[in-house]
Protein backbone atom coordinates (compact mmCIF):
# COMPACT_ATOMS: atom_id res chain seq x y z
CA UNK A 1 0.00 0.00 0.00
CA UNK A 2 1.44 3.38 -0.71
CA UNK A 3 1.95 6.26 1.82
CA UNK A 4 -1.18 7.77 2.66
CA UNK A 5 -0.92 11.81 2.75
CA UNK A 6 -2.35 13.68 5.49
CA UNK A 7 -4.06 17.07 5.55
CA UNK A 8 -4.85 18.46 9.55
CA UNK A 9 -7.87 19.97 10.21
CA UNK A 10 -7.90 21.97 13.55
CA UNK A 11 -11.32 22.90 15.32
CA UNK A 12 -10.63 25.14 17.68
CA UNK A 13 -14.09 25.84 19.78
CA UNK A 14 -15.10 27.80 22.84
CA UNK A 15 -14.55 24.83 25.15
CA UNK A 16 -11.84 22.69 23.10
CA UNK A 17 -9.38 21.74 20.28
CA UNK A 18 -9.57 18.81 18.20
CA UNK A 19 -7.44 18.11 15.35
CA UNK A 20 -8.77 15.94 12.24
CA UNK A 21 -6.03 13.58 10.82
CA UNK A 22 -7.74 13.17 7.25
CA UNK A 23 -6.76 10.82 4.06
CA UNK A 24 -5.68 13.29 1.48
CA UNK A 25 -7.09 10.84 -1.28
CA UNK A 26 -10.33 9.77 0.80
CA UNK A 27 -11.29 11.61 3.27
CA UNK A 28 -11.29 9.56 6.07
CA UNK A 29 -10.85 10.57 9.40
CA UNK A 30 -8.13 8.83 10.48
CA UNK A 31 -7.79 9.96 14.34
CA UNK A 32 -8.92 13.08 15.91
CA UNK A 33 -6.64 14.21 19.01
CA UNK A 34 -8.16 16.81 21.85
CA UNK A 35 -7.20 19.01 24.10
CA UNK A 36 -9.76 21.13 26.92
CA UNK A 37 -10.20 25.23 27.57
CA UNK A 38 -10.45 27.05 30.47
CA UNK A 39 -13.24 29.84 29.49
CA UNK A 40 -13.26 32.43 32.61
CA UNK A 41 -15.59 34.92 33.81
CA UNK A 42 -18.32 35.81 35.72
CA UNK A 43 -21.67 37.99 35.01
CA UNK A 44 -21.36 39.04 31.36
CA UNK A 45 -17.43 38.58 30.92
CA UNK A 46 -16.51 35.06 29.29
CA UNK A 47 -12.42 35.22 28.18
CA UNK A 48 -9.77 32.85 27.64
CA UNK A 49 -6.11 33.42 27.58
CA UNK A 50 -4.93 32.91 23.61
CA UNK A 51 -2.09 30.93 24.44
CA UNK A 52 -4.25 28.29 26.06
CA UNK A 53 -5.40 27.40 22.27
CA UNK A 54 -2.05 27.26 21.01
CA UNK A 55 -0.78 24.48 23.63
CA UNK A 56 -4.35 23.00 23.04
CA UNK A 57 -3.72 22.62 19.50
CA UNK A 58 -0.47 21.81 20.21
CA UNK A 59 -1.48 18.81 22.55
CA UNK A 60 -4.47 17.85 20.03
CA UNK A 61 -2.09 17.66 17.19
CA UNK A 62 0.52 15.54 18.94
CA UNK A 63 -2.32 13.28 20.53
CA UNK A 64 -4.34 12.56 16.41
CA UNK A 65 -0.56 11.93 15.53
CA UNK A 66 -0.06 8.98 18.29
CA UNK A 67 -3.27 7.52 17.67
CA UNK A 68 -3.60 7.98 13.62
CA UNK A 69 -0.32 5.94 13.08
CA UNK A 70 0.72 8.12 10.44
CA UNK A 71 3.89 9.56 10.47
CA UNK A 72 4.70 13.42 10.67
CA UNK A 73 6.56 13.06 7.28
CA UNK A 74 2.90 12.10 5.16
CA UNK A 75 1.52 15.66 7.10
CA UNK A 76 1.60 18.24 3.62
CA UNK A 77 -1.03 20.59 5.28
CA UNK A 78 -2.84 22.53 8.22
CA UNK A 79 -6.08 25.08 8.50
CA UNK A 80 -7.58 26.44 11.58
CA UNK A 81 -11.66 27.28 11.86
CA UNK A 82 -12.09 28.70 15.30
CA UNK A 83 -14.84 30.50 17.01
CA UNK A 84 -16.00 33.55 15.33
CA UNK A 85 -15.60 37.06 16.87
CA UNK A 86 -13.01 36.51 19.76
CA UNK A 87 -11.10 39.49 20.58
CA UNK A 88 -7.72 39.42 20.46
CA UNK A 89 -5.28 41.82 21.08
CA UNK A 90 -1.21 41.23 20.47
CA UNK A 91 1.65 43.31 21.71
CA UNK A 92 4.66 43.92 19.18
CA UNK A 93 6.05 40.11 20.10
CA UNK A 94 2.79 38.75 18.92
CA UNK A 95 1.96 37.78 22.43
CA UNK A 96 -1.31 38.38 24.03
CA UNK A 97 -2.15 41.79 26.10
CA UNK A 98 -4.87 40.61 28.09
CA UNK A 99 -7.26 37.93 27.55
CA UNK A 100 -9.07 37.01 24.72
CA UNK A 101 -13.07 38.54 25.16
CA UNK A 102 -14.90 35.60 23.87
CA UNK A 103 -18.08 35.38 21.08
CA UNK A 104 -20.28 34.90 24.31
CA UNK A 105 -19.53 38.22 26.52
CA UNK A 106 -21.86 39.88 26.69
CA UNK A 107 -20.42 43.36 28.36
CA UNK A 108 -20.34 45.28 25.03
CA UNK A 109 -23.94 45.23 24.81
CA UNK A 110 -24.13 48.98 25.58
CA UNK A 111 -21.18 49.85 22.65
CA UNK A 112 -23.32 47.57 19.92
CA UNK A 113 -26.41 50.10 20.51
CA UNK A 114 -24.58 53.33 20.18
CA UNK A 115 -22.39 51.75 17.36
CA UNK A 116 -26.28 50.60 15.51
CA UNK A 117 -26.96 54.68 16.39
CA UNK A 118 -24.42 56.21 15.37
CA UNK A 119 -23.99 55.05 11.95
CA UNK A 120 -27.52 55.71 11.55
CA UNK A 121 -29.52 52.37 12.21
CA UNK A 122 -29.73 48.83 11.47
CA UNK A 123 -30.46 49.11 7.73
CA UNK A 124 -26.98 51.30 7.44
CA UNK A 125 -25.01 48.38 8.97
CA UNK A 126 -26.36 45.86 6.89
CA UNK A 127 -26.16 47.96 3.50
CA UNK A 128 -22.56 47.91 4.22
CA UNK A 129 -21.57 44.80 6.72
CA UNK A 130 -24.57 42.47 5.85
CA UNK A 131 -24.84 42.66 9.71
CA UNK A 132 -25.86 44.33 12.54
CA UNK A 133 -24.06 44.93 15.55
CA UNK A 134 -24.76 43.02 19.15
CA UNK A 135 -22.68 42.49 21.69
CA UNK A 136 -21.10 39.17 19.87
CA UNK A 137 -19.79 41.09 17.10
CA UNK A 138 -15.77 41.82 17.08
CA UNK A 139 -16.62 46.03 16.40
CA UNK A 140 -17.90 46.00 20.31
CA UNK A 141 -15.96 44.15 22.14
CA UNK A 142 -13.17 46.36 20.59
CA UNK A 143 -15.46 49.75 21.38
CA UNK A 144 -15.72 48.20 25.18
CA UNK A 145 -12.04 47.61 25.33
CA UNK A 146 -11.05 51.60 24.59
CA UNK A 147 -13.93 52.84 27.31
CA UNK A 148 -12.95 50.29 29.74
CA UNK A 149 -9.56 48.91 29.46
CA UNK A 150 -8.04 52.09 27.54
CA UNK A 151 -4.25 50.63 28.38
CA UNK A 152 -4.79 47.49 26.61
CA UNK A 153 -5.79 49.01 23.77
CA UNK A 154 -3.39 51.99 23.58
CA UNK A 155 -0.81 49.18 23.57
CA UNK A 156 -2.59 46.64 20.71
CA UNK A 157 0.37 45.96 17.71
CA UNK A 158 -2.20 43.75 15.90
CA UNK A 159 -5.56 42.60 16.75
CA UNK A 160 -7.10 39.65 15.84
CA UNK A 161 -9.81 37.06 15.98
CA UNK A 162 -9.15 33.56 17.66
CA UNK A 163 -8.25 31.45 14.18
CA UNK A 164 -6.15 34.37 13.31
CA UNK A 165 -3.96 34.33 16.05
CA UNK A 166 -3.51 30.30 15.80
CA UNK A 167 -2.93 31.08 12.10
CA UNK A 168 -0.30 33.53 11.98
CA UNK A 169 1.46 31.18 15.42
CA UNK A 170 1.48 28.34 12.27
CA UNK A 171 3.04 30.39 9.33
CA UNK A 172 4.04 33.98 10.73
CA UNK A 173 1.95 35.73 8.63
CA UNK A 174 -0.92 37.96 9.72
CA UNK A 175 -3.96 36.29 7.71
CA UNK A 176 -7.31 36.04 7.65
CA UNK A 177 -10.10 34.71 5.36
CA UNK A 178 -13.55 36.96 4.27
CA UNK A 179 -15.66 34.18 6.24
CA UNK A 180 -14.36 34.89 9.86
CA UNK A 181 -13.99 38.75 9.03
CA UNK A 182 -17.56 39.26 8.11
CA UNK A 183 -17.91 38.28 11.50
CA UNK A 184 -16.16 41.23 13.11
CA UNK A 185 -18.54 44.47 12.33
CA UNK A 186 -15.51 46.28 10.78
CA UNK A 187 -15.33 43.88 6.86
CA UNK A 188 -17.85 45.13 4.20
CA UNK A 189 -19.53 41.99 2.63
CA UNK A 190 -20.39 44.34 -0.04
CA UNK A 191 -17.02 45.43 -0.82
CA UNK A 192 -14.91 42.70 -0.16
CA UNK A 193 -12.24 44.59 2.04
CA UNK A 194 -12.36 46.43 5.33
CA UNK A 195 -14.27 49.48 5.82
CA UNK A 196 -11.97 52.99 6.57
CA UNK A 197 -15.47 54.31 7.09
CA UNK A 198 -16.30 51.54 10.31
CA UNK A 199 -12.77 51.26 10.90
CA UNK A 200 -12.95 55.18 12.18
CA UNK A 201 -15.66 54.84 13.81
CA UNK A 202 -14.36 52.52 16.38
CA UNK A 203 -10.90 54.02 16.37
CA UNK A 204 -9.16 51.03 15.15
CA UNK A 205 -5.83 51.30 12.67
CA UNK A 206 -6.23 49.46 9.89
CA UNK A 207 -2.75 48.25 9.99
CA UNK A 208 -2.78 46.84 13.44
CA UNK A 209 -5.54 43.63 11.34
CA UNK A 210 -4.17 40.72 9.20
CA UNK A 211 -4.61 41.13 5.94
CA UNK A 212 -7.76 39.34 3.78
CA UNK A 213 -6.70 36.24 2.05
CA UNK A 214 -9.34 35.55 -1.12
CA UNK A 215 -10.76 31.84 0.66
CA UNK A 216 -10.20 30.24 3.53
CA UNK A 217 -8.23 27.62 1.49
CA UNK A 218 -5.57 30.17 0.07
CA UNK A 219 -2.15 28.77 1.03
CA UNK A 220 -1.42 31.93 3.01
CA UNK A 221 2.32 30.32 4.02
CA UNK A 222 4.26 27.49 5.31
CA UNK A 223 5.02 25.83 9.05
CA UNK A 224 7.77 27.93 10.16
CA UNK A 225 10.55 25.98 11.75
CA UNK A 226 9.82 27.33 15.57
CA UNK A 227 5.73 26.10 15.44
CA UNK A 228 7.06 22.57 13.75
CA UNK A 229 9.17 21.66 16.14
CA UNK A 230 6.54 22.30 18.89
CA UNK A 231 4.06 20.68 17.39
CA UNK A 232 6.10 17.63 15.85
CA UNK A 233 5.40 18.22 11.93
CA UNK A 234 7.61 18.39 8.82
CA UNK A 235 8.65 22.65 8.70
CA UNK A 236 7.54 24.26 5.47
CA UNK A 237 4.17 22.78 5.16
CA UNK A 238 0.94 24.28 3.44
CA UNK A 239 -0.90 26.80 5.89
CA UNK A 240 -4.19 27.60 4.69
CA UNK A 241 -6.06 31.15 5.58
CA UNK A 242 -8.81 29.00 7.46
CA UNK A 243 -11.80 30.67 8.51
CA UNK A 244 -14.74 30.98 11.47
CA UNK A 245 -15.82 27.89 12.70
CA UNK A 246 -19.65 28.01 10.93
CA UNK A 247 -17.89 28.55 7.79
CA UNK A 248 -15.66 25.46 8.40
CA UNK A 249 -18.74 23.04 9.16
CA UNK A 250 -20.32 24.35 6.00
CA UNK A 251 -17.46 23.11 3.84
CA UNK A 252 -17.28 19.99 5.95
CA UNK A 253 -20.95 19.32 4.43
CA UNK A 254 -20.10 20.46 1.34
CA UNK A 255 -21.76 23.60 1.21
CA UNK A 256 -20.73 26.28 -1.10
CA UNK A 257 -20.44 27.40 -5.07
CA UNK A 258 -18.97 24.00 -5.95
CA UNK A 259 -21.43 22.07 -3.62
CA UNK A 260 -24.79 22.56 -1.72
CA UNK A 261 -26.64 25.85 -1.92
CA UNK A 262 -29.08 27.09 -0.02
CA UNK A 263 -29.72 24.03 1.85
CA UNK A 264 -30.46 25.02 5.69
CA UNK A 265 -28.54 23.70 8.70
CA UNK A 266 -29.07 23.66 12.14
CA UNK A 267 -26.08 23.23 14.50
CA UNK A 268 -26.47 22.46 18.13
CA UNK A 269 -23.42 23.56 20.12
CA UNK A 270 -23.12 25.76 23.19
CA UNK A 271 -24.49 28.05 20.84
CA UNK A 272 -27.38 27.10 18.09
CA UNK A 273 -27.18 28.06 14.69
CA UNK A 274 -29.10 27.93 11.26
CA UNK A 275 -27.24 28.73 8.21
CA UNK A 276 -26.69 28.07 4.32
CA UNK A 277 -24.75 28.64 1.82
CA UNK A 278 -25.96 30.98 -0.73
CA UNK A 279 -25.09 33.23 -3.67
CA UNK A 280 -27.07 35.93 -2.64
CA UNK A 281 -25.53 38.68 -0.68
CA UNK A 282 -27.76 38.84 2.61
CA UNK A 283 -29.14 42.53 3.90
CA UNK A 284 -31.25 41.83 6.61
CA UNK A 285 -31.08 43.13 10.71
CA UNK A 286 -32.83 39.62 11.33
CA UNK A 287 -29.74 37.68 10.52
CA UNK A 288 -26.08 38.33 10.29
CA UNK A 289 -25.32 38.19 7.05
CA UNK A 290 -21.48 36.28 6.89
CA UNK A 291 -19.60 35.74 3.86
CA UNK A 292 -18.32 32.14 3.92
CA UNK A 293 -14.83 30.68 3.40
CA UNK A 294 -15.13 29.97 0.00
CA UNK A 295 -16.50 33.18 -1.81
CA UNK A 296 -20.54 32.44 -1.47
CA UNK A 297 -22.37 34.00 1.52
CA UNK A 298 -23.64 32.72 5.08
CA UNK A 299 -26.87 34.00 5.93
CA UNK A 300 -26.78 32.82 10.04
CA UNK A 301 -28.59 33.10 13.16
CA UNK A 302 -26.97 32.08 15.89
CA UNK A 303 -28.30 32.06 19.61
CA UNK A 304 -26.15 32.11 23.10
CA UNK A 305 -28.06 29.56 24.92
CA UNK A 306 -28.05 26.10 23.28
CA UNK A 307 -26.49 22.73 25.17
CA UNK A 308 -24.96 23.42 27.62
CA UNK A 309 -27.89 25.99 28.87
CA UNK A 310 -30.26 22.71 28.87
CA UNK A 311 -27.50 20.63 30.46
CA UNK A 312 -27.67 23.04 33.20
CA UNK A 313 -31.57 22.79 33.68
CA UNK A 314 -31.12 19.28 33.77
CA UNK A 315 -28.54 19.50 36.71
CA UNK A 316 -30.87 21.66 38.45
CA UNK A 317 -34.02 18.94 38.59
CA UNK A 318 -31.14 15.93 39.54
CA UNK A 319 -32.06 14.68 35.84
CA UNK A 320 -29.87 12.94 32.89
CA UNK A 321 -30.41 14.67 29.90
CA UNK A 322 -32.42 12.24 28.70
CA UNK A 323 -34.98 12.20 31.10
CA UNK A 324 -37.41 14.90 29.36
CA UNK A 325 -40.77 14.24 28.10
CA UNK A 326 -42.51 17.31 26.11
CA UNK A 327 -43.27 20.56 28.58
CA UNK A 328 -46.90 20.32 27.58
CA UNK A 329 -48.22 24.07 29.46
CA UNK A 330 -44.87 24.64 30.41
CA UNK A 331 -42.76 27.31 28.65
CA UNK A 332 -39.00 27.28 29.27
CA UNK A 333 -36.99 30.21 27.51
CA UNK A 334 -33.47 29.09 28.91
CA UNK A 335 -31.23 32.48 27.93
CA UNK A 336 -28.74 32.02 31.31
CA UNK A 337 -26.33 34.06 29.45
CA UNK A 338 -28.52 36.09 27.76
CA UNK A 339 -28.91 36.02 24.30
CA UNK A 340 -28.34 37.27 20.91
CA UNK A 341 -31.25 36.14 18.92
CA UNK A 342 -33.29 37.87 19.80
CA UNK A 343 -30.67 40.79 20.23
CA UNK A 344 -31.39 40.17 24.70
CA UNK A 345 -27.87 40.57 26.72
CA UNK A 346 -29.33 41.55 29.40
CA UNK A 347 -31.82 38.25 29.73
CA UNK A 348 -31.88 35.39 31.90
CA UNK A 349 -33.78 32.01 32.20
CA UNK A 350 -37.52 32.54 32.26
CA UNK A 351 -40.70 30.18 33.22
CA UNK A 352 -44.03 29.94 33.29
CA UNK A 353 -46.88 27.90 32.67
CA UNK A 354 -46.24 25.27 35.84
CA UNK A 355 -48.96 23.65 37.49
CA UNK A 356 -49.43 21.00 40.06
CA UNK A 357 -48.72 18.25 38.00
CA UNK A 358 -46.20 19.46 35.91
CA UNK A 359 -43.09 17.01 36.17
CA UNK A 360 -39.43 18.09 36.51
CA UNK A 361 -39.07 15.62 32.97
CA UNK A 362 -41.29 17.98 31.59
CA UNK A 363 -39.69 21.18 32.97
CA UNK A 364 -36.32 19.72 31.28
CA UNK A 365 -38.26 19.15 27.85
CA UNK A 366 -39.66 22.89 28.02
CA UNK A 367 -35.85 23.73 28.36
CA UNK A 368 -35.18 21.96 25.18
CA UNK A 369 -38.27 23.43 23.32
CA UNK A 370 -37.64 26.82 24.18
CA UNK A 371 -33.58 26.54 22.92
CA UNK A 372 -34.90 24.44 19.58
CA UNK A 373 -37.80 27.27 18.88
CA UNK A 374 -35.56 30.26 19.50
CA UNK A 375 -32.74 29.20 16.50
CA UNK A 376 -35.59 27.13 14.47
CA UNK A 377 -37.99 31.18 14.52
CA UNK A 378 -34.93 32.47 12.44
CA UNK A 379 -35.40 29.65 9.84
CA UNK A 380 -38.14 31.64 7.56
CA UNK A 381 -36.24 35.00 7.68
CA UNK A 382 -32.58 32.88 6.69
CA UNK A 383 -34.43 31.18 4.02
CA UNK A 384 -35.95 34.93 2.74
CA UNK A 385 -32.32 35.85 2.62
CA UNK A 386 -31.42 32.99 0.09
CA UNK A 387 -33.77 34.36 -2.42
CA UNK A 388 -37.05 31.88 -0.92
CA UNK A 389 -40.57 32.16 -0.35
CA UNK A 390 -40.80 29.56 2.89
CA UNK A 391 -43.98 28.83 1.83
CA UNK A 392 -43.05 27.17 -1.51
CA UNK A 393 -43.80 23.85 -0.80
CA UNK A 394 -40.64 22.62 -2.15
CA UNK A 395 -38.84 25.00 -0.08
CA UNK A 396 -41.33 23.83 3.41
CA UNK A 397 -40.00 20.07 2.38
CA UNK A 398 -36.37 21.01 2.42
CA UNK A 399 -34.90 19.00 5.01
CA UNK A 400 -32.60 20.35 7.83
CA UNK A 401 -29.21 19.28 8.25
CA UNK A 402 -28.58 18.65 11.77
CA UNK A 403 -24.93 19.00 13.56
CA UNK A 404 -22.94 19.98 16.35
CA UNK A 405 -23.13 17.88 20.05
CA UNK A 406 -26.99 17.64 20.33
CA UNK A 407 -27.45 16.15 16.79
CA UNK A 408 -26.36 13.10 18.36
CA UNK A 409 -28.88 13.74 20.96
CA UNK A 410 -32.10 11.68 20.91
CA UNK A 411 -34.06 14.46 23.00
CA UNK A 412 -32.39 17.09 21.09
CA UNK A 413 -33.28 15.36 17.35
CA UNK A 414 -37.11 14.75 18.49
CA UNK A 415 -37.38 17.80 19.62
CA UNK A 416 -36.22 19.31 16.37
CA UNK A 417 -38.15 17.33 14.13
CA UNK A 418 -41.69 17.93 16.19
CA UNK A 419 -40.94 21.78 16.56
CA UNK A 420 -40.17 22.09 12.40
CA UNK A 421 -42.15 19.74 11.27
CA UNK A 422 -39.47 19.04 8.79
CA UNK A 423 -37.07 15.65 7.17
CA UNK A 424 -33.71 15.83 9.54
CA UNK A 425 -30.49 14.34 7.97
CA UNK A 426 -28.18 14.08 10.52
CA UNK A 427 -24.23 13.59 8.91
CA UNK A 428 -22.42 10.63 9.92
CA UNK A 429 -19.26 12.78 10.89
CA UNK A 430 -19.45 14.37 14.08
CA UNK A 431 -16.50 16.84 13.50
CA UNK A 432 -17.39 18.67 10.66
CA UNK A 433 -15.65 21.98 11.31
CA UNK A 434 -12.19 20.27 11.58
CA UNK A 435 -13.56 18.06 8.98
CA UNK A 436 -13.91 21.33 6.82
CA UNK A 437 -10.64 23.07 8.13
CA UNK A 438 -9.27 19.67 6.78
CA UNK A 439 -10.38 20.52 3.03
CA UNK A 440 -9.40 24.01 3.56
CA UNK A 441 -5.85 22.27 4.35
CA UNK A 442 -6.27 20.17 1.61
CA UNK A 443 -6.84 23.18 -0.98
CA UNK A 444 -3.86 25.04 0.49
CA UNK A 445 -1.75 22.02 -0.41
CA UNK A 446 -2.82 22.00 -4.06
CA UNK A 447 -5.95 20.09 -3.93
CA UNK A 448 -8.28 22.66 -5.72
CA UNK A 449 -11.79 23.77 -4.61
CA UNK A 450 -12.02 23.19 -0.89
CA UNK A 451 -16.08 22.69 -0.87
CA UNK A 452 -15.43 20.23 -3.77
CA UNK A 453 -12.85 18.57 -1.79
CA UNK A 454 -14.89 17.53 0.92
CA UNK A 455 -17.68 16.99 -1.21
CA UNK A 456 -15.76 14.21 -3.15
CA UNK A 457 -14.67 13.38 0.41
CA UNK A 458 -18.83 12.69 1.60
CA UNK A 459 -19.36 10.79 -1.52
CA UNK A 460 -16.25 8.19 -1.19
CA UNK A 461 -15.85 7.88 2.48
CA UNK A 462 -18.18 4.78 2.63
CA UNK A 463 -18.44 4.75 6.86
CA UNK A 464 -19.72 8.58 6.84
CA UNK A 465 -22.30 7.85 4.03
CA UNK A 466 -23.52 4.68 5.78
CA UNK A 467 -23.50 6.66 9.10
CA UNK A 468 -25.61 9.64 7.61
CA UNK A 469 -29.28 9.40 9.73
CA UNK A 470 -32.39 10.38 7.70
CA UNK A 471 -35.82 10.72 9.61
CA UNK A 472 -39.35 11.83 7.81
CA UNK A 473 -41.03 14.63 8.65
CA UNK A 474 -43.76 14.50 11.51
CA UNK A 475 -46.66 16.60 11.76
CA UNK A 476 -45.27 19.91 13.15
CA UNK A 477 -46.59 20.23 17.02
CA UNK A 478 -48.37 24.20 16.50
CA UNK A 479 -49.32 24.29 19.95
CA UNK A 480 -46.07 24.12 21.57
CA UNK A 481 -44.86 26.48 18.74
CA UNK A 482 -47.19 28.83 18.95
CA UNK A 483 -47.17 28.82 23.37
CA UNK A 484 -43.27 29.13 23.24
CA UNK A 485 -43.58 32.36 20.64
CA UNK A 486 -46.45 34.06 22.66
CA UNK A 487 -44.63 33.94 25.72
CA UNK A 488 -41.57 35.19 23.94
CA UNK A 489 -42.97 37.98 22.20
CA UNK A 490 -45.01 39.18 25.60
CA UNK A 491 -41.63 38.79 27.86
CA UNK A 492 -39.24 40.48 25.54
CA UNK A 493 -39.53 44.05 27.21
CA UNK A 494 -40.06 43.89 30.68
CA UNK A 495 -38.81 40.45 31.64
CA UNK A 496 -36.24 40.05 29.40
CA UNK A 497 -34.84 43.11 29.45
CA UNK A 498 -35.39 44.08 25.92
Amino acid sequence: MPPRTVVIGVDSSTQSTKAAFVDLATGEVLAVGRAPHEVTGEGGARETDPETWWRALRDAVAAGLKESGVTAASVSGIAVAGQQHGLVVLDRAGRPVRPAMLWNDTRSAPQAAALTAALGGPDAWTARTGTVPVASMTATKWQWLRENDPASAEAAAGVRLPHDFLTERLSGVAATDPGDASGTCWYSTATGAYDTGLLDLIGLDAGLLPEVAPTGGTRIGSLTASAAEELGLPAGIAVAAGTGDNMGAAVGLGLGGAGLLDQPVLSLGTSGTVFAASRTRPATAALSGFAAADGTYLPLACTLNCTLAVDKVASLLGLHRDDAVPGGETVLLPYLDGERTPDLPLAAGLMTGLRHDTTPQQILGAAYEGAAYTVLRALDELLRACGLDPADPEVAARPIRMIGGGARGAVWTETVRRLSGRPLIVPGDGELVALGAAALAASAAGGGDPVAVAGGWNDREEERRHATRQLTAVERDMAAWERIGSVLDRASGPLLGG
